[in-house]
């Protein structure tokens, strides 16, 4: 079997410090508050859209956008040194949100602090062990600061491909979590490792186990008709694991692969009728 990759693993260097500034400047640029959470074993990149909440703990809705695998290989049988995405799709996707609540970015492990702050990386971070229970832990955690700083009594997470798998198990997890929207997620690793001829995720919790969990939270799952990385087919297995009439919608994008061009497109797919369904995303 070839070694484990995603969207990106493939794509050049481009330099590791430019790939390093690249989500903080653009965060930056945008007015946006980038910073990093010490949150159980990892420090973990995020970056929070200006707001004010109101006195009191509120009721917002906080949105959590959360990165994809990034940079995970080199080729097909080369790690990656730094999983830092050479495109920071989902802080892109972030920035485009529709909504007039609070929003805010969080990286996975080791992106962007493998020149500063790179305690307990190692490369099985982001090959096998992307979703390992630690992993699950320290963004779970992060979840909790980002909620407490926003004042928020609930959350909304969203997640680009192995994101939404983080994004999943997170909800699955968690009694807060108010809706699920996933863009080309991974969320049954088995199957998705199957259909690629890939080595498995061995060291990491599959979002399809628990799935029966979210049979009561909206869920919106977007997937490119052109994706050659994750398959339509593991947003239907996700779904087909819940009770029957679970609230979860799958939304075929013609013309979409797995990177190109979600963020352009998300101007007009985060404000599509479906997206009602989830609470505290449109205006």
């Amino acid at each position: 079997m070839v070694a484990l990759l995603l969207a990106g693993g493939l794509a050049a260097c481009s330099g590791i410090h430019g790939r390093q500034e690249r989500g903080p400047t653009l965060a930056q640029d945008a007015g946006w508050r980038w910073d990093y959470l010490s949150a159980g074993g990892f420090d973990l990149a995020t970056a929070v859209k200006p707001y004010s909440p109101g006195p009191g703990p509120g009721g917002e809705v906080l949105t959590v956008y959360i990165e994809g695998d990034g940079l995970a290989y080199l080729s097909a049988r080369e790690p990656s040194q730094d999983p830092t995405p050479t495109d920071p799709l989902a802080l892109r996707l972030a920035m485009g949100h529709p909504g007039t609540g609070p929003v805010a970015y969080l990286a996975r492990p080791c992106q962007y602090v493998m020149e500063t702050r790179p305690r307990a990386c190692q490369v099985g971070y982001w090959t096998k062990a992307r979703l390992a229970p630690e992993v699950v832990d320290s963004a779970g955690l992060a979840l909790d600061r980002l909620k407490a700083n926003a004042h928020a009594q609930r959350l909304v997470l969203v997640g680009y491909s192995g994101g939404g798998g983080l994004a999943a198990v997170l909800a699955e997890r968690r009694a807060d979590v108010a809706g699920l929207v996933t863009i080309s997620g991974n969320l049954d690793f088995g199957l998705w490792a199957r259909i690629l001829d890939l080595t498995p995720l061995s060291q990491s919790v599959d979002p399809v186990t628990d799935a029966a969990k979210l049979a009561g939270r909206p869920q919106v799952h977007f997937v490119g008709a052109d994706d050659k990385v994750v398959d339509v087919a593991i947003a239907q297995s996700f779904v087909a694991h819940q009770p029957p009439g679970a609230p979860a919608i799958i939304i075929t994008v013609p013309g979409q692969d797995h990177g190109c061009c979600w963020a352009g497109a998300w101007s007009t797919l985060s404000r599509r009728p479906e997206m009602k369904a989830i609470p505290g995303w449109l205006p």
